[in-house]
């Protein structure tokens, strides 16, 4: 009998021939990764562990200033400070501060720290977002990092894993975060907990490394544990473009057996809306427009869309155009790479002239933090991956999820807006 992608990667960190779904195992790990949040309690345990002096590698852990940064008041500033001083302590080679980073998920691929068949945790629940590259990599809570830190391995149950395969052709306008939003509302928010979602198909096959990041990050959003992909020569070309390092691929076995097989065919998607208050309220934007919903903001970034890719596609539809008086549109690039490279693509431009706002690489407004936080009553379209009551701000405030494109029509109409009516020669 087979094993998933899943569990050969469980298996050998384990030490073990072969593991099955719902087993404990401790697992050694290749990368633990906190942001200044997870990390200020994290480090909180470990200085509480007797004997836990030191990190179990140096060179294995990475810390990424994100969520508050730059700090908006004195407590964020405390939070940052803490764990900058825990990377000077340690000796920590992979720390990013303000200006040097951006969002962890899009800083850690872009540094060629994450490879196939790796074993990744984080204190953060989008970790799952590294099984793009064909490594298991979930989110934990922060007494788990702090074991991590000090002994190298976590306990982990093996997750059971549902098969996912895509088959037919993207139409225009229609991205990866439509084709993850329909796959989030056929599951359900809880339809895939404590399970891996094991991405197959010639749809997921074609998409860009970019395009499956968005799709693993979202994994969580069905209550995965991980999401992941087999990794190709795309990924193999991505990933040896950044590093040196030695890595495994694996691949799942012909007779791997499955919790549950979805089949899903995009040849008829259209673009898609996840409506308030989850990221399973899922509808063809069609259904969606047939009510005129104003917008108070359009907020384009994040881990799932803060890609130079993604600011591409925002740029063509706003390029020589203004936003809509009655919107405020915020765009937070993935990292200073992103934003770098948007500059020199003249892409950050025709964002400003269009009326948009462009803040420095970070988590910005995704969750309600920092850099456009939603008053009571207000609106957004936003290309995060949440939409809780009060993720953005206000428990008064609704956010609906949609792709850059989506986001990009919508700010020059003030409403929800279908992309492929606003001017489809530019998109």
């Amino acid at each position: 009998m087979g094993m998933t992608l899943t569990q050969k990667i469980l298996a050998r960190h384990a030490g073990l021939d072969r593991v099955e779904p719902g087993q404990i195992i401790n697992a050694n790990v290749d990368l633990v990764l906190a942001n200044e949040l997870s990390a200020a309690v994290a480090i909180g345990v470990m200085r509480g562990m007797k004997g836990a002096d030191r990190v179990f590698d140096a060179n294995k852990i990475a810390l990424v200033e994100d969520h508050f940064v730059p700090a908006k008041d004195a407590q964020s500033a405390k939070l940052a400070k803490l764990m900058k001083d825990f990377a000077v302590e340690q000796k920590i080679k992979h720390f990013f501060d303000v200006g040097r980073g951006g969002i962890e998920h899009v800083v850690l691929p872009e540094e060629g720290l994450v490879a196939p068949g790796e074993v990744i945790v984080g204190g953060d629940s989008h970790t799952c977002t590294y099984g793009a590259f064909g490594a298991f990599a979930t989110g934990m809570g922060s007494t788990d990092i702090a074991a991590a830190f000090v002994l190298g391995e976590v306990w982990l149950k093996v997750p059971g894993t549902i098969k996912i395969v895509y088959s037919g052709t993207l139409k225009n306008h229609v991205y990866a975060k439509d084709l993850m939003l329909r796959t989030v509302g056929e599951l359900g928010i809880d339809g895939a907990t404590y399970r891996a979602i094991e991405y197959h198909g010639s749809t997921v096959d074609a998409l860009s490394i970019t395009g499956r990041i968005t799709m693993a990050n979202m994994a969580i959003e069905a209550g995965a544990k991980n999401g992941i992909f087999h990794a190709d020569e795309k990924t193999i070309a991505y990933v040896q473009e950044r590093t040196d390092r030695p890595f495994m691929v694996e691949r799942a076995d012909n007779d791997a057996i499955y919790e549950r097989v979805i089949a899903i065919d995009v040849d008829d998607l259209e673009p898609q809306i996840a409506c308030p208050h989850t990221p399973d309220n899922v509808h063809p934007v069609s259904q969606v427009t047939r009510e005129d919903i104003p917008l108070d903001q359009v907020f384009i970034g994040s881990c799932t869309n803060g890609y130079i890719e993604d600011l591409r596609v925002v740029a063509k539809i706003l390029q020589g155009k203004r936003i809509s008086p009655n919107v405020r549109v915020i765009v937070n690039p993935g990292s200073q790479k992103v934003w770098m490279q948007a500059a020199e693509e003249g892409i950050l431009t025709i964002l400003a002239a269009a009326g948009c706002a462009v803040n420095t690489p970070g988590c910005g407004a995704c969750f309600g933090g920092h850099m456009g936080t939603l008053g009571d009553g207000e609106r957004a379209l936003s290309t995060t991956n949440r939409n809780y009551v009060g993720r953005m701000g206000s428990p008064k405030s609704e956010v609906y999820l949609s792709s850059p494109a989506t986001c990009a029509a919508s700010a020059l109409t003030g409403i929800i807006t279908d992309p492929r009516v606003v001017d489809a020669a530019l998109v």
